[in-house]
This record gives structure tokens, C-alpha cells and sequence, in this order.
């Protein structure tokens, strides 16, 4: 294992949720994203537990549910993820609401955890709990580049903890959890962090904001759709890999609200003039603070976040900045991480400014990011000159891949 941030719990959104007994059925019914989930499931999926919790005890709950009927429970999750194209990111948030409404995470952790473990196996996730002394801890098969969550190692495979955030306060290099062995047919699958497609939520709970930057000596002002629910998705999001990361796409009325304005704005624009705009729009339109002083912790955020949040960073207008060049132009572009700082630079037909070296190629640096010089394009900040740095995302256009 190794050093861990921490990321702390926050509850779901979510509206009128009814879960009440029908004879030997438990009746379950909750609005998620722009639809209702709707499930019954067997009333002996749901046995009493004690609290502080053991091994022992984990192993009955499973030898209790494994027997009861929750096909039906478990056709109506999966329905639901077909449905609405869900990743498995918000899959595991649907999981999280069913075991919530099962189990309410506030009267007993244990089962609440239990029930998510549960039904992420049966979902054919390759899930797996241990203990660390009264603690349930919940980890998943992962084959992916994670960082900032606790994980371990089982005949070469990677498990990431999953709910680290409801214990802030818990090392586990002390506290080293002790496996319980339980075999889950069928629980084989790895599950990833990607999130390539947003859910479709509610029309209603959207609101406009208002950006506003000043380019050339004209101001533009524009009205953006945003939901908050973003933010809640993402709350216990770990550190994925910078292709996971900025390839997180905008909801579909954020991106309806927003691309289409600015390809008006730059209407007329060539190519290098038009992501000029882009540069510019990401650095002025939006407040600088590092993300210990906005939130108290490391936290990059995706691109419907940043619309969303006051301040952001670096790595923010980084992410956005390649998200609109890449929606609007869909030019090659590279990601340049330095000790304290992230940039980006921009393939050209004809390189501007001080050219970037890059597999053969140039690449013409596009900060995205507030910095003490006003910076054209092809130009990097004087305190980055001498620094090394490290391409830790390369992106070609489908056409252009080799």
C-alpha cells in the first residue's frame, strides 16, 4: 500500500424514496437521474445483523442472502444500467442508493456495506471485503492506474478500497485488513473508474450561470445549463489516469448550452485564433485558488465541474481546455505535468511560437491557467523554462492514431 488522500463521504442526490414491505416482498422505489428506479425484493434478503461486526458474522449474512430471491432485485439493476448506458462508476452510485434504502447506512454501517459488496458480486463484479479490527473494508478488482485510495494485491491483481472515505481516520498500514475468504459465482469482472458518459438528469434541477472574460478588448458574456448533481457524482471520484480524466464528458444540456456558443462566439476565427479564445476563456473566466484552499484537499475536477465551482486550478483548466479544443477542433494535443504545475500544448498545421518536440512533432503551448504574464500561444511561463516535465497524456484524433 502507500500514503492515501483521503475523500469524504457525500450524501447522494436524490428525491422521494419509498421502500415498505408488500407480504414477503420489500417494495423499492427512488427517483435516480431523469427516471425511477423501481424493484421488489424478498423480504429475507434483509437479516438482522449485530453491530460491531466479525468475520463470522459477514459469512452468515452471506449464507442468508445467497439463498433468497434476489434475481428479481437484481434484473432491475441491471435493466436500469442498460438503459441509461451507465459506467460502472454510476452503476456503483445506483448500488450505493438501493443498499441505502435497504439498509440505511446511518442505523447499521456494517449491513449497509454489506449489501453494496453484495450486490456489486452479483452484479459479476470480482468485489471483496476484509476487516480491519471492527471495520468493514470493501474493495474491488481494478486493472486500472488509481491513485489516492488504499489498495492490495491478490495473485497479481490490483483490489481498490471503495469506502476508505467513510473511515477518514483510519490507517491502514496500522490497521492492516484481514480477508474474508467468500466465493461469489460469476463475481469475476474488473470494474473501472472510466466515466465516458454522463446520465441524463432532470431538466428541472438544471440552472444558468452566467461566464464572463474579456478577449481582445471586447467582453463576452454567455449563459451556461448546470446541474449540481455533478458535483455529487464525483464526490469520492480517486485520481484516475489523465486520459480517465480528461475525457469526461459535459451532461448532455451543459454541452447543448455551452459548445454551440462559443462556436457562434468564434465564428469567422481561424483554427489558431479560435483556440486562442479557448486558452483565454478557460484562464479569465473563472477564479484561481489551489484546491487546498477552495476544499480543503487535493481534488481535480472534471470539466462540467469546473463550469460549475467558483475556483479551480491547474489541472481543472487543463482538463476543460482540452475538452473544448477537442469537441470544436479535435486537434493532436499533449498534456505536460511539471513538479507543481500542469499545461497544455496544441499540434498546429504550422507551429506557434516556441515549438514543443513530442514523438517528432510540435506542439505549440496553450496555458490554459492564470499565470503572471499575459502568455500568447507557443509561449510557456518564465518560472517553467528550466523545469522538467512529463507528457503524461498524449491524445491523437481517431483519424490521425497510428
Amino acid at each position: 500500500m502507500r500514503p492515501f488522500v483521503y475523500m469524504f463521504f457525500a450524501l447522494l442526490m436524490g428525491a422521494a424514496v419509498s421502500v415498505h414491505a408488500q407480504g414477503k416482498n420489500v417494495h423499492i422505489k427512488f427517483e435516480l437521474y431523469n427516471d425511477v428506479f423501481e424493484a421488489d425484493a424478498d423480504a429475507s434478503l434483509l437479516p438482522a445483523i449485530d453491530s460491531p461486526v466479525n468475520r463470522q458474522a459477514i459469512k452468515e449474512f452471506y449464507n442468508n442472502v445467497k439463498d433468497a430471491d434476489y434475481e428479481s432485485l437484481l434484473r432491475a439493476l441491471v435493466s436500469y444500467k442498460k438503459k441509461h448506458e451507465l459506467n460502472d462508476w454510476l452503476y456503483y452510485q445506483l448500488v450505493r442508493r438501493v443498499a441505502q434504502h435497504i439498509a440505511p447506512k446511518q442505523e447499521n454501517y456494517a449491513r449497509y456495506t454489506l449489501y453494496k459488496w453484495f450486490l456489486m458480486a452479483k452484479s459479476g463484479y470480482d468485489a471483496r471485503l476484509a476487516m480491519a479490527n471492527n471495520k468493514v473494508i470493501f474493495y474491488i478488482y481494478n486493472d486500472e492506474d488509481i491513485a489516492d485510495i488504499p489498495f492490495f494485491m491478490v495473485e497479481g491483481q490490483k483490489y481498490m478500497c471503495l469506502n476508505i472515505h467513510d473511515y477518514p481516520n483510519t490507517d491502514l498500514h496500522q490497521e492492516p485488513p484481514m480477508p474474508v475468504n467468500i466465493d461469489v459465482p460469476g463475481a469475476t469482472r474488473a470494474f473501472s473508474y472510466e466515466v465516458t458518459r454522463m446520465p441524463d438528469f432532470t431538466p428541472a434541477g438544471y440552472f444558468e450561470k452566467e461566464l464572463a472574460f474579456v478577449y481582445q478588448k471586447k467582453t463576452f458574456s454567455f449563459k451556461v445549463k448546470l446541474n449540481r448533481q455533478v458535483d455529487s457524482l464525483f464526490t469520492n471520484y480517486p485520481g484516475v489516469d489523465f486520459k480517465s480524466y480528461f475525457n469526461i464528458p459535459l451532461t448532455g444540456e451543459t454541452y447543448s448550452s455551452l459548445i454551440p456558443m462559443l462556436k457562434k462566439n468564434m465564428k469567422g476565427m481561424d483554427q489558431t485564433k479560435g483556440v486562442d479564445y479557448l486558452m483565454r476563456f478557460t484562464r479569465y473566466a473563472f477564479l484561481y485558488e489551489t484546491d487546498e484552499q477552495a476544499f480543503g484537499k487535493e481534488r481535480r475536477m472534471s470539466p462540467g465541474e469546473t463550469l460549475l465551482n467558483k475556483y479551480s486550478d491547474c489541472d481543472d483548466r487543463a482538463a476543460l481546455f482540452f475538452y473544448l479544443v477537442k469537441e470544436i477542433y479535435d486537434l493532436p494535443m499533449i498534456a505536460m505535468l511539471y513538479p507543481t504545475h500542469i499545461t497544455m500544448a496544441v499540434q498546429f498545421d504550422k507551429p506557434v511560437g516556441n515549438s514543443i518536440i513530442y514523438q517528432g512533432k510540435a506542439y505549440s503551448v496553450c496555458e490554459p491557467t492564470l499565470q503572471p504574464d499575459d502568455l500568447p500561444i507557443g509561449q510557456l511561463s518564465a518560472k517553467y523554462q528550466k523545469q522538467e516535465y512529463q507528457v503524461v497524456y498524449h491524445y491523437e484524433p481517431a483519424g490521425q492514431q497510428k
